[in-house]
């Protein structure tokens, strides 16, 4: 809005990058890693592995108030003098602590210590993640049979438990330099608009920069992970067909949680490096495409000669998959250090990040809310309002993101407060800009209907019966609807085969449950898994 029509939003530049700033730290940490790993994480690995519970019910539910207080943290930073931070999400040194900065004061001080919080509580989710999944899986529940949606919240764990202390120590460093006059990451410098040294000297900015992308980029996968996984489960179950390369999938999310720790640079190809350092992180950028792209080769697959039911939860199944190849497309470009250098802080990154790190996981978000709300609450979202809700999200956002990779090819700067009256600032950008706007605002507004949906089906509904959408894994095996405390009933169910044995050759029905034994469906020409 403020790009399309400066002074229509009364707001200064200081207010611009701070609502920047904590629109992009709250997306990337406070939303999208707490709702796939702490929400979906929460309520299904139990229900899949067949557990009654995380194996650490007490330290579960203290990871949520600790959580709560995280967030408290973040949003009081509005109450302070000089308000939250305005360095930009990424908080990079010297200006995130220099006066110059919005927020440079009691702002990221507040930031750093809610992140410190959040690392905390998710450290103490993130282990009973972990040790849920490897330690509770019901009788029958090898390794292999769990299905791709626990496979992935649970590599995504792995990865958060490693990349999160990166993050952690990087922003106690600067607390220090910002409390102490300590120098990490603060060189000899002149302060702001007086033109006098401050007290540091010998500090590495680049260091921080490490630091921070050696978590960053994990968290990429923190997020893509769980949604690679749901969105499997979510497109076999609706195309009435068994994933496609099961273990090749299962090995894919974790050869591509392994490579995420060694491309971290390829965000700081314009920070300077040894061109040697750069060609590796180049090439490692494109060895992880190719899991990655095996991924999106057995979603389509699966597809592929299926019985595609087009549901809400596939509709939007399906949205991800195309976003998330297009995002992914464009990151080669940037993964190239030569195409990278001139595209680097233009709009055009804007539009990759978005696409595979907001809307694609935004898609999966929305797909699992339709799919698992009749378990959650006994009845079925409105499939009207669901389909209006899915071409208008999906529409909208394409409207927003894909004319910014021209904006970038045209070199408009992104995180500028005013670009009008310059160089960037052509009669085509112009207009782009406002057509951006008004698809922003109507794509926003348009969650209003998910959110009327979401409140009036509660009661008004249509009423689910057990395992309406023919599904194999166990959370619709429970004995209730939705499942009672404790998940299972009296006996905890035995596995007896794979989550995705669907359209089964010589089976009475299209799908067998993980819990039905061989001796229920002799017919059947089952695979052995």
């Amino acid at each position: 809005m403020q790009i399309a029509y400066p002074g229509v939003i009364p707001m200064d530049a200081s207010a611009y990058y701070q609502l920047v700033t904590m629109h992009g730290m709250i997306m990337v940490i406070y939303l999208l890693t707490a709702l796939f790993l702490g929400g979906f994480g929460n309520y299904l690995i139990p229900l899949m592995v067949g557990a009654r519970d995380m194996v650490f019910p007490y330290v579960n539910m203290v990871s949520y108030w600790v959580f709560l207080l995280a967030v408290l943290i973040l949003v009081a930073s509005y109450f302070v003098p000089g308000g939250p931070t305005g360095a930009g999400w990424t908080l990079y040194p010297p200006q995130a602590i220099t006066s110059g900065t919005p927020g440079s004061g009691l702002g990221i001080i507040l930031m750093i210590v809610s992140l410190a919080v959040f690392v905390i509580g998710f450290t103490m989710g993130g282990l009973n993640y972990v040790i849920t999944t490897l330690q509770a899986r019901t009788r029958g529940m090898t390794l292999m049979r769990l299905p791709l949606t626990v496979w992935g919240i649970f590599t995504a764990t792995v990865l958060a438990l490693f990349a999160f202390p990166a993050l952690l120590v990087a922003g106690i460093m600067m607390l220090l330099d910002s409390i102490l006059g300590t120098s990490f990451f603060m060189p000899a410098i002149l302060e702001a608009g007086l033109g006098e040294q401050m007290a540091y000297d010998g500090g590495s900015p680049i260091l921080f920069q490490h630091l921070f992308w050696f978590f960053g980029h994990p968290e990429v996968y923190i997020v893509a992970l769980p949604a690679f996984g749901i969105v499997s489960d979510l497109i076999s179950i609706h195309a009435r067909k068994n994933i496609f390369g099961y273990r090749m999938m299962v090995w894919a999310i974790v050869i591509i949680g392994f490579l995420s720790f060694i491309v971290w640079a390829h965000h700081m190809y314009v920070a300077g490096m040894n061109p040697w350092f750069g060609f590796f992180f180049a090439t490692t950028t494109l060895i992880i495409a190719i899991p990655t792209a095996l991924k999106v080769y057995n979603w389509v697959l699966t597809l592929w000669r299926g019985n595609i039911q087009l549901t809400v939860p596939m509709l939007f199944a399906i949205g991800f998959l195309i976003t998330f190849t297009n995002g992914g497309i464009t990151g080669l470009f940037l993964g190239n250090v030569i195409v990278d250098v001139p595209l680097s802080d233009t709009y055009f990154v804007v539009a990759h990040f978005h696409m595979v790190m907001g809307i694609a996981p935004v898609l999966v978000v929305y797909g699992a809310i339709y799919h698992w709300y009749p378990l959650i609450t006994g009845r079925f979202l409105n499939n009207r309002l669901g389909k209006i809700h899915f071409w208008i999200t999906f529409l909208g956002s394409y409207s927003i993101y894909f004319p910014m990779h021209y904006l970038g090819f045209m070199g408009v700067p992104r995180r500028y407060f005013e670009i009008y009256d310059s160089e960037f600032y052509t009669a085509s950008t112009a207009d782009l800009n406002q057509f951006i706007t008004i698809a922003a605002l109507v794509t926003g507004f348009a969650q209003i209907i998910f959110l009327y949906n979401i409140i009036v089906s509660i009661k008004h509904g249509k009423k689910a019966e057990k395992n309406p959408w023919k599904a194999c894994s166990l959370e619709w095996q429970a004995t209730e609807m939705p499942p009672e405390h404790g998940n299972f009933g009296k006996e905890l169910p035995v596995v007896y085969r794979w989550a995705y044995d669907f359209s089964v050759p010589g089976a009475d029905e299209d799908y067998i449950p993980q819990n039905t034994s061989p001796n229920e469906v002799t017919n059947a020409r089952v695979e052995k898994t």
